[in-house]
């Protein structure tokens, strides 16, 4: 009779064990498995990580150089979109091999922020220009449609070099539109979608406030809730990441001790970011990659130190990268494979990284 008892517990932990490690193993349960290979480098932590794939998307600079690589989409047909402000081609668009389709855009010095938008079936870009002080509409071939001017109407800005627009959202429900200001005057400003002033809200500061930003660099539509979406924007020189509501209430906080975050990127239940830099933000070239689950925990940093938790609270992160394969991320974009490409800013001209989920 004992026997059987001990057997009864032991298949009971037994069946325990499996089911918990089938719902670790949900987020990748889809997912091409690729070990890698003897000698490859390897980055991440947990269920989250990542081989770097050799020489990916490196191009003739002689015929189709790049300055800063700063932002990166996808389109309906599985193109990546590279923004660089090298005004020999700001736009390059590679397939997901990295081989070289198509280049266009002449006129955008200040080349900065990327959001591909679906309206009525088709699909246009919103690039920020930091240098034009203008948020510019286009088509997917680079015809301009409208451009956003600095918002005269919110009555906090006196001229337009005052509007140095880091990054846009947009609500897939209505088309609206939020502009970033974030090397700026750091607030966000809504827009419909045909660019008419709504409201703003924000504000810069050097002291901390819930409802004010220093570098609003980034801002996303999160749509993990059906019943209630929000906005998540950077507040980077704090290190965090605010939630507010869609009309501009302050709603949380997630303190990220030592992340400089550029822009979250929403990928399925996770928000994968860039941070640009790492501790006091002086370390230059001390970049990461984080990514957060749908409870905005960190749950793993390619290229920086392993996230640690103490009594709840995120401990102070920094640069862990013995191989030194980023720079300055400054933006990422994660396929349906959950692949990761990740630009960068200030990197020595150099193309973007593409991390293979392993």
């Amino acid at each position: 009779m004992i026997y059987v008892y001990i057997s009864l517990y032991m298949y009971q932990l037994l069946y325990i064990s499996s089911k918990i490690n089938a719902i670790n193993e949900l987020p990748s349960s889809n997912m091409k498995k690729i070990a890698p290979k003897p000698g490859e480098i390897v980055l991440g932590h947990g269920n989250f990580k990542y081989r770097v794939v050799p020489n990916w998307g490196i191009l003739d600079a002689g015929k189709n150089p790049v300055n800063d690589c700063h932002e990166m989409v996808e389109d309906a047909k599985g193109r990546l979109i590279l923004l660089t402000n090298e005004v020999r081609n700001n736009v390059i668009i590679y397939d997901k091999s990295g081989k070289l389709l198509e280049t266009w855009g002449h006129s955008y010095p200040g080349a900065h922020g990327l959001t591909i938008l679906n309206e009525g079936g088709e699909q246009f870009l919103l690039i920020c220009d930091n240098a034009r002080h203008q948020v510019i509409k286009t088509d997917l071939k680079g015809k301009e449609i409208f451009k956003i001017e600095y918002p005269k109407e919110t009555g906090v800005y006196d001229h337009p070099n005052q509007f140095v627009p880091t990054e846009t959202a947009v609500n897939p429900k209505n088309g609206d539109i939020y502009v970033a200001d974030g090397y700026g005057a750091n607030y966000i400003t809504q827009y419909d979608s045909k660019g008419r002033y709504i409201r703003h809200f924000g504000g810069k500061t050097s002291e901390y406030a819930d409802d004010k930003f220093n570098c609003c660099h980034g801002v996303l539509v999160d749509t993990r809730d059906p019943n209630n979406w929000t906005l998540l924007i950077t507040d980077r020189v704090n290190n965090s990441l605010k939630r507010f509501t869609l009309d501009g209430k302050f709603i949380t906080r997630y303190h990220l001790p030592g992340s400089f975050v550029c822009r979250p990127v929403l990928h399925g239940d996770y928000i994968i970011a860039a941070c640009f830099r790492s501790t006091d933000g002086s370390w230059a070239g001390s970049g990461y990659v984080q990514i957060l689950d749908k409870n905005m925990k960190v749950v793993s940093t390619p290229g920086g130190s392993e996230p640690i938790y103490k009594n709840g609270v995120l401990q102070r992160q920094y640069k862990e990268d013995e191989n030194k394969v980023f720079i300055h991320p400054h933006d990422v974009y994660a396929d349906s494979d959950h692949n990761i490409y990740v630009p960068q800013w200030a990197s020595q001209k150099t193309y973007p990284i593409k991390l293979e989920r392993i």
